[in-house]
Order: structure tokens, then sequence, then C-alpha cells
């Protein structure tokens, strides 16, 4: 891939290999501004290893990452980016409120305050909750609340529409076509398909790079 994307993330010449096995190679993307990535394959094809790359949470075995034109090494990118995995990050012995909170104080403030943000996932009224108490969906719902008050620009999604009904799912949907319409950026993996302008979402499928 020539030259560096100077406003968001590249990655050039990307593999990866678990127990012995090549999961994908020679994966090259660029996700700038105002883009979703759909990352899509069978079960086993890397999707998840994918995803943990680009959260520096393991290493790659070829290829170079960049963000907004520098290595990420060398770059403000843990700052901006913002990861949901299957497991919702969120601690179950807390309240609604004080997970938000403990979110909000790590992280850059965003536009929205908690409770625009906990209106906008439809958990407005359970602030006092204990997380224990909410059903799977809520616990989802509440896990994507975090992206809403911090400023992450870049957010890596792993299936976020798991454990939501269909009116979850939708609203989920709405919350990423606004981010990337607001010029933010999202590489995801999900069995459910995005419905996103055609313009603004790529696919890759992760089971025809080898």
């Amino acid at each position: 891939m020539d030259g560096k994307c100077s406003n968001g993330l590249q990655v050039s010449g990307l593999a990866c290999s678990r127990d012995d096995r090549l999961l994908f190679s020679g994966l090259s993307f660029v996700v700038a501004p105002g883009e979703a990535l759909l990352l899509e394959g069978s079960n086993g094809s890397g999707k998840t290893s994918l995803l943990r790359i680009l959260c520096g949470f393991r290493d790659a075995d070829a290829g170079e990452l960049f963000w907004r034109g520098r290595p990420l090494v060398d770059s403000d990118y843990l700052v901006e980016m913002a990861y949901v995995g299957h497991a919702e990050g969120i601690k179950k012995e807390l309240t609604v409120l004080e997970n938000l909170r403990f979110s909000r104080a790590l992280n850059q403030p965003g536009k929205l305050s908690i409770d625009q943000a906990l209106a906008k996932v439809q958990l407005a009224g359970f602030d006092d909750n204990a997380v224990q108490t909410l059903s799977a969906g809520q616990k989802r719902r509440l896990s994507l609340a975090r992206l809403l008050i911090t400023a992450n620009t870049l957010w890596i999604l792993d299936e976020p529409f798991t454990s939501l009904d269909r009116q979850g799912m939708a609203l989920i949907e709405t919350l990423i076509g606004e981010h990337v319409a607001a010029g933010g950026m999202v590489v995801m993996t999900s069995h459910h398909d995005l419905n996103l302008p055609v313009a603004r979402l790529q696919r890759i499928h992760l089971d025809t790079c080898h």
C-alpha cells in the first residue's frame, strides 16, 4: 500500500497465526474518518484475533499498523480508540451510574453527558440499578453507552449486536451510523448486516485473506 493515511487507521501486510494455523496474511486496508469496516468470515477465520491485534492485545506475525500516518506505538492511538468485546467490560457489582462515571474518569469526556447517553441507549431511569440486575441486552447497551460519553474517534466492536432484540439492534445500528456520519470510524465484526450508505461501509471477508 503506497503512502500512509494521514487521518485514520492503516493496516499493511498483516498476518496472524494461531496454533500453527495461518488465519490470514497480506491483509491491508484503510479506515478513514466517516467510514466503517465490517469484518466477515466463518468461525475461526480470525475476526476476533484481528480486533485483538488492532487493540494492542496481541502482536501480529507480520505487517504494520499506522494511526494518522504514524506507527501505533508512536501515536495517540490508545487515547482515541475504544473497544467493546464479547465481555461487556462493565463492573457488575457497581450501579449503572457508577460504571459510566468510572469510564468517563478514565477517558477524555465526549459531547454527551451521562444522562444523555443513558437516554440514547434507552436506559434512562436505571442510574441506581446494580449491573447484576440488568438483562443481557441491557448490559450490552450499557457497555455501548460508554462509547457515547467519551471522545474516542475509533470504535472497535466485536459482535455489538449480541444479546439484543430487534429494537436494540436497530438502536445500536443508529448509534454507529451517527458516529460515522459525524466523522468517527468503526471497525467491527458482526453476523448482522450493517445498514450504512455504501460509500461509508467497507467489507473484508477474512476467509479469502490467505
